[in-house]
């Protein structure tokens, strides 16, 4: 693992998300959290969805490898973006053509004033899609060149633009502001496309594409064993992907049916979450990839693990201590970054109960992002599909045993259960010979101590903090 990498992909997503809890600052100001802001979550919780299932590396796990491996690289690239965004086109008309049933399914909770609103905006923001997949090929192709910079840095031009609207429209009626929140989703995306095509034609991949192009039609059964190989690695890859994204889709399925606001409690709670999830699980994970699988091929699997071993003890000092801090300060951060304006003190309260939740869960969902890449490099996709269905199974087990009584604290309860369970699996397919070589005695006694004193710190803050805000 190059740490330039990782220090590259975590700038760009400290970056992005300073960005967006400007944007969720405004929001919450702006907006408060009322049917107006339940109705545009709902509505970009689909176009989120599969942003998240592409970018987060379910088309790049099984992008690269055959790309690497292709004998005709700019043919078998022209042809699975020719596919994938043929149907990603479909689906989009789909989407917009049956937008209500589709909110009906979402938010069934929702009146049918608010279904026919949230089919408008849904109808809108889906077309993001299509961009957003042309988005996660190009960054696949620059990340095959070693380059991240630029897909890091990009995601924060959705933020720049969701903020645009919000401080053009403030002031304005609830409606008026979801039409321009849902127009600047898709500005965001045509603005991301435009920043990948300036980069790849510099460093060469859009003369790569042009040449496919021009020699797709005779030589295009060339690549169509490599395109068989992609596709089949590619589904089980989606579905592995996806599961924490279904779970964030049924959290808001289920937080139709609770008192108005939870949708929007579990978006700000989530978002925070998602900040050391991305700024340290991802963006490692993403840099320590490439050096996993080249290990792997070339049967140095010793040299696999000690990659392994590095990012396990850099995730689990950087997430424990997120894990921690956010679990025991849940109450001052949601003050801090959203309490003002329509977002009140009782709002402060149910999210930081949520975000409690959220946070028990960090580190095993983390790690659990690190021992996936142990099966993708291995080319086991299907077993990280299996193990993504019985965590998928875990969290609606106990997410519809506790949503009711629990609210949508449960519910954030529910996807730690999840991420325990995820690990959990992911460990045992790893091997107990190599988890053994990955917990050193020493290692493990010395991360124990340094826990146990930054906890004991942090509640001494907290005492602090609240004798002088009274939060």
């Amino acid at each position: 693992m190059k740490i330039a990498s990782f220090f590259s992909n975590s700038a760009g997503i400290l970056t992005s998300r300073l960005f967006g809890f400007v944007r969720d600052l405004m929001m919450a100001s702006i907006l408060g959290s009322n049917i107006y802001s339940d109705i545009f979550f709902v509505a970009f919780k689909l176009p989120n969805l599969f942003r998240r299932i592409f970018g987060e590396g379910a088309f790049a796990q099984s992008f690269l490898p055959s790309f690497v491996a292709s004998k005709h690289k700019s043919i078998f690239s022209v042809t699975i973006l020719i596919e994938l965004l043929s149907t990603v086109l479909a689906l989009s008309l789909v989407v917009v053509f049956f937008s209500r049933e589709i909110a009906l399914l979402m938010a069934p909770g929702f009146d049918a004033d608010a279904i026919d609103k949230t089919a408008i905006y849904l109808a809108i923001q889906f077309w993001y899609l299509p961009l957003i997949f042309v988005v996660t090929f190009l960054a696949s192709l620059l990340q095959y060149k070693e380059h991240f910079a630029t897909t890091a840095f990009s995601t924060a031009l959705l933020n720049i633009s969701l903020i645009t609207a919000l401080f053009l429209y403030r002031g304005e009626s609830g409606e008026d502001i979801l039409t321009a929140l849902s127009y600047a989703v898709v500005a965001g995306g045509i603005m991301q496309v435009i920043a990948h095509l300036i980069m790849a034609r510099r460093l060469g991949s859009i003369r790569m594409l042009s040449k496919g192009f021009c020699a797709l039609s005779t030589h295009y059964r060339k690549t169509k064993e490599e395109s068989t190989l992609f596709f089949k690695n590619f589904f089980p890859a989606i579905w592995g992907n996806s599961t924490a994204q279904i779970m964030a889709f049924l959290d808001t399925w289920l937080a139709s049916f609770l008192v108005t606001g939870s949708i929007s409690y579990l978006y700000y709670a989530n978002r925070i979450f998602q900040l050391p999830l991305a700024l340290f699980a991802i963006a490692l994970s993403t840099a320590i990839f490439p050096s996993i699988a080249k290990a792997i091929g070339r049967g140095d699997e010793d040299g696999a693990v000690r990659q392994m071993k590095r990012g396990f003890w850099i995730l689990a000092f950087l997430l424990g201590m997120a894990a921690i801090g956010g679990a025991i300060l849940s109450r001052e951060i949601i003050w801090l970054l959203f309490e003002r304006g329509a977002f009140g003190r009782s709002d402060t309260i149910q999210s930081a109960s949520v975000l409690r939740m959220y946070m028990i869960g960090l580190l095993p969902f983390g790690l659990s992002k690190l021992f996936s890449l142990w099966l993708y490099s291995n080319h086991r996709q299907s077993k990280a599909a299996r193990i993504a269905t019985w965590s998928l199974a875990g969290y609606a087990l106990t997410a519809l045993s506790l949503f009711s009584q629990m609210g949508a604290s449960g519910l954030a309860l529910a996807n730690t259960v999840a991420g325990f369970t995820s690990f959990t699996l992911l460990a045992y397919s790893f091997g107990r010979e190599n988890l053994m070589k990955i917990f050193d005695r020493k290692r493990v006694i010395s991360y124990i101590v340094a826990m146990t004193l930054y906890t004991i710190a942090l509640y001494m803050a907290q005492s602090l903090i609240s004798e002088y805000t009274g939060v």
